[in-house]
């Protein structure tokens, strides 16, 4: 499976998110070999998409020339587009988020009605893609935090997506948190196999690799005694 990682973090690879992007790339290259291109969207020239709509009606040619047009041709070669980033303000971060908008030339100015909604008619064919989000955020819990996110990922990619949500997630950049991070990573490297060989992952396995790897009070009175 050819496989592009869309690292959404401005930290790079010290993204905290990105630990456990890497487990569950892990978990998939046990089960069998995959093609994997990870790229750091902050290090890409992206321009903001103006809206002018020029792509949708000239064949795709977006009027910026920059980095993204190689990005989307990546995205039509590829099998899984997995977007891994922090929760920003409830959604992505900015140059993630810049980097979706400009994804308007593989869809037409045209219609249809899918279900109950309207979509873009595609300029490509990339009904073979798969969607994956995986978004780590610093709050003790899922309540309420990433609920914005996980609807905006379905409505971009209603077909053929999973989503995995970490509350916590600065533990896996803690040395000292190895003891709860580590049996976190090895469910997620579970889930990572479970979905190479099934293009599915377990609901009750999505559901403890998103639960507090320790309990929420602890975890927030620990954050508020290092400020």
């Amino acid at each position: 499976m050819k496989i592009l990682v869309l690292n959404g973090s401005p930290k790079r690879e010290n993204s905290d998110t990105l630990h456990i992007t890497r487990a569950f790339l892990e978990g998939m290259q046990a089960a069998s070999p995959q093609d994997i291109h990870i790229i750091d969207v902050i290090d890409k020239h992206i321009e903001y998409c103006t809206g002018c709509f020029a792509c949708k009606r000239n064949g795709g040619t977006c009027i910026h020339d920059d980095d993204m047009q190689d990005i989307l041709n990546e995205i039509l070669e590829s099998d899984l587009l997995l977007f891994s980033f922090p929760l920003y303000c409830y959604g992505m971060p900015a140059p993630l988020k810049a980097l979706l908008d400009r994804t308007m030339p593989l869809s037409s100015m045209a219609m249809r009605k899918v279900g109950d909604r309207y979509e873009h008619v595609g300029q490509a064919d990339f009904s073979r893609l798969r969607y994956m989000m995986i978004c780590g955020c610093g709050f003790p819990n899922s309540q309420h935090n990433f609920e914005p996110a996980i609807a905006q990922f379905k409505q971009c990619f209603p077909r053929n997506h999973t989503i995995i949500t970490i509350p916590e997630s600065p533990m896996f950049n803690a040395p000292e948190a190895a003891v709860v991070t580590e049996p976190r990573l090895v469910l997620v490297k579970q889930a990572g196999s479970q979905y190479a060989q099934s293009g599915e992952i377990d609901g009750e396995l999505l559901h403890e690799i998103g639960s507090p790897m320790i309990p929420e009070d602890q975890y927030a009175a620990i954050v508020n005694g290092g400020m």
